[in-house]
């Protein structure tokens, strides 16, 4: 429950920094780079959840094809 509670909390931060950005725009490039930073994490934060787990499941890679039990070449 307080996953989805920090979840929300930051989605509603990162729609406030949007909004924020749309009403008021950054000066200057740096200015608005160093606006991106706390909204791109509030927006993992939102997306992810506190432990940086996606919600979707990682596809499991193949296994390695075996190796040859030949005699090495010089």
């Amino acid at each position: 429950m307080n996953a989805l509670i920090l979840r929300i909390v930051c989605g509603l931060l990162f729609a406030g920094m949007v909004l924020g950005v749309v009403t008021h725009p950054p000066q200057d490039l740096t200015q608005g780079l160093g606006m991106m930073l706390p909204a791109t994490m509030l927006l993992g934060v939102a997306l992810k959840g506190p432990k940086g787990r996606s919600t979707i499941p990682k596809k499991r890679s193949p296994p390695a094809p075996p190796v040859s039990g030949g005699t090495p070449s010089v």
